[in-house]
């Protein structure tokens, strides 16, 4: 029965305050009542953490956009699913390909479909390489990130500004007991002054009129006194209330003062994510640096035909890109990679039988697409480029690169 009670004046109590609260908000927001407000200096540290909150959330989900952009909201709730159940049974959720990976996969799968040994399969399994280089180069640079930097971010706007709120909030309710106890204070103070002027005396005339004016004026002394007496009680609630106000107010400056502290940490982590990129995107230009020179290495007249079709349907540019740097480079074999047969065979008015090297598209209709492995009769005209001779397959007849073929006995 005691704690009952107990429990039901602690109930009281705090819907007092609650609505002492509510009403001295009202009132401050009518402009009925004065409000303290805090000091400059405290006002700036919240205004700092305001700041520094938004812009961390903000730098946060667009650093998540940059390391995943796009990612399918079906994919990234069967993945949190996923980890939680791994994380239930204590093991560890088993990596999954990003898409540089997946990628990589495709193409090596269909180089390996189309032929290892053709130009275009061989130079789709040294491209799918790469790819799944720059991939897990990707996935590195996604978790250096998200630990050096995501996770700190994150841990502010979770713990340490929810920290604030909190106490920024108990300060806001102690400030509203201090200015509803001021005004209790300041009603108490004008009830005593009020009292103090008016003088009740019996009225000498026995008339009902006055003697109801008497009645009224005789309650109304009363209940400037009983104000009155509220006047010491009020003066104590106030200096309680003023205690816990400055209390309060020292607590969360020193939560707030931390915030400068924060921005050095976050700078730190900051100078950890820009170095994470920098090994990502050296690695990746790496990379590519490779493969566009292992991609020099197949015939020239692939990139040679490749350049001289766009040329014709382009317009020349004096910018010299990389591709054109590596086909001037490899232009100098061209002539040294025909063998003294082929020399021959254009000397000759004759025809030989040659073997397909590699798969070639035609780039125009002059020219003859060719397939791995098939044999087709050549032969050289006058006034033909040297890198070129006539080929016929059947009814079929063009130009085809020297480069491609192998003439047979």
């Amino acid at each position: 029965m005691n704690i009952m009670d107990f429990n039901v004046k602690k109930l009281a109590a705090d819907a007092g305050t609650f609505l002492s609260r509510a009403v001295q908000f009202t009132e401050e927001k009518l402009g009925q009542a004065e409000k303290t407000e805090f000091d400059a200096h405290l006002e700036n540290l919240l205004s700092k953490a305001e700041c520094t909150k938004h812009w961390t959330e903000k730098i946060m989900k667009q650093t998540e956009v940059l390391l995943q952009p796009n990612p399918s909201k079906e994919l990234n709730t069967y993945a949190r699913i996923e980890e939680f159940v791994y994380e239930k049974l204590d093991r560890k959720a088993p990596s999954r390909m990003n898409n540089p990976e997946l990628l990589g996969q495709y193409m090596v799968d269909s180089g390996n479909e189309f032929g290892p040994g053709t130009a275009y399969g061989n130079a789709l399994i040294k491209c799918g390489e790469t790819q799944k280089r720059i991939g897990a180069a990707d996935r590195e640079l996604i978790q250096t990130a998200a630990i050096n930097f995501l996770t700190p971010l994150r841990n502010f706007i979770e713990g340490d500004y929810k920290t604030i709120t909190k106490e920024r909030k108990l300060l806001q309710n102690k400030r509203l007991d201090l200015d509803a106890a001021k005004t209790r204070l300041k009603k108490a103070k004008a009830a005593e002054a009020r009292a103090a002027q008016l003088n009740v005396s019996p009225p000498e005339e026995n008339n009902i009129m006055v003697n109801v004016s008497y009645m009224l004026n005789l309650l109304h002394v009363k209940w400037l006194k009983i104000w009155a007496e509220e006047v010491s009680k009020s003066e104590q609630e106030v200096r309680i209330a003023q205690s816990e106000f400055d209390r309060q107010a020292e607590i969360t400056r020193l939560l707030l003062e931390g915030i400068s502290s924060t921005h050095a940490h976050h700078l730190r982590c900051l100078n950890d994510f820009v170095e994470a990129q920098m090994t990502y995107y050296a690695q990746c230009y790496q990379y590519m640096l490779d493969l566009q020179k292992q991609l020099g290495s197949f015939p020239s007249t692939v990139l040679a035909n490749h350049n001289q079709s766009s040329s014709t349907c382009a317009p020349s540019s004096s910018t010299t890109t990389p591709s054109a740097s590596v086909t001037a480079s490899l232009s100098s074999i061209t002539n040294s990679a025909a063998s003294s047969s082929f020399v021959e065979l254009k000397s000759a008015s004759g025809s030989r039988k040659a073997r397909v090297l590699y798969d070639y598209d035609a780039a125009n209709s002059s020219e003859l697409s060719l397939l791995a492995d098939e044999v087709i009769t050549v032969y050289s005209i006058p006034g033909m480029d040297s890198d070129w001779l006539m080929g016929e397959r059947g009814n079929q007849k063009g130009k085809v690169p020297i480069t491609y073929l192998e003439l047979l006995n």
